[in-house]
Order: C-alpha cells, then structure tokens, then sequence
C-alpha cells in the first residue's frame, strides 16, 4: 500500500520554531519584511493576514493548507533568496549533529548541496510515496513533505 504525505501543518500565532522560520523565510520572499527568529509573534501574524488578504485568502491569521499552498514558491538548482533559504532551513531542522556548520548552509543559493538533500529527500519518500519525484526540484509536494516534518525526528 502505498504511503501518504503528511497534512500541511496549522501554524498560528504563539507557534515556536519547526515549521515557523520556514513560514517567515516564505513570506520574506512573498515581500513582507519579518524577521526569521522562529517565533510566530504578532509582526509575522500581521504579515500572514496581509498575504492572506492579498491572495483572497481566509483572513484568520492561521497558515493551514491553503496558505501554504499559496506560499510556497517552486525552487531548483540555480535559484536563489528566502524560498531556498526556506528549504535549506528544511534540511537545519533535520540535521541531527546539534552542530549547524555539519548541515545545509542556510545561504539562499540552490546549489549542488542544496540539489542532494532534496534529492535524497525526495528518493526516501519515493520508496512509500510512488508519486514523489525524484527531480531535485521542490514543488507542491515536497515543499509539503517539509514543512509537515516528515523524515524528522
């Protein structure tokens, strides 16, 4: 039988860390100047009713399925800014050594570091999830593989 991925998650104001610097990297790169600190607060709560808004969204302040459908931008090697910063940060999160210089530079530049990890990523869920491509390109799919926890501990 094959697997499914993991719900997008609900992130709402008070939320600490995983999945928020994800959240404020994505709105940075959507034009909303928040600071990636890992605390959803009211600057990043304004920021989300604000996007939500101008996406004719529910204005209602939680980033659910649909706002993080909207968020998501579509990275690959070569790209660069917050989105990538998103996904590298992504891969911080999974880094289990404690030490941050061993994992994913969070530099914003899809290079071919950056390129493996979602390669690897996307080839560990490929085993239960048929449908994951394999493309070291993160679309819908991945982006929701992330930022759900999957692969984390």
């Amino acid at each position: 039988m094959a697997g499914t991925l993991s719900p997008w998650p609900l992130t709402r104001q008070g939320d600490k860390e995983h999945p928020v610097p994800t959240l404020q990297y994505l709105l940075r790169a959507r034009g909303h100047s928040v600071v990636v600190d890992g605390i959803f607060g009211p600057k990043t709560d304004a920021a989300v009713r604000s996007f939500q808004r101008d996406e004719g969204l529910a204005v209602d302040g939680i980033v659910g399925p649909h706002t993080w459908s909207a968020l998501i931008i579509q990275v690959r090697r070569g790209s660069e800014g917050d989105a990538v910063r998103g996904v590298q940060e992504e891969f911080q999160y999974r880094n289990l050594s404690g030490d941050p210089s061993k994992g994913l530079a969070v530099d914003g530049i899809f290079g071919p570091k950056t390129e493996q990890a979602v390669r690897g990523f996307q080839s560990a869920l490929h085993a239960d999830i048929p449908s994951m491509a394999v493309d070291g390109i993160v679309g819908p799919m991945t982006w929701q593989a992330l930022v759900s926890g999957m692969l984390s501990f």
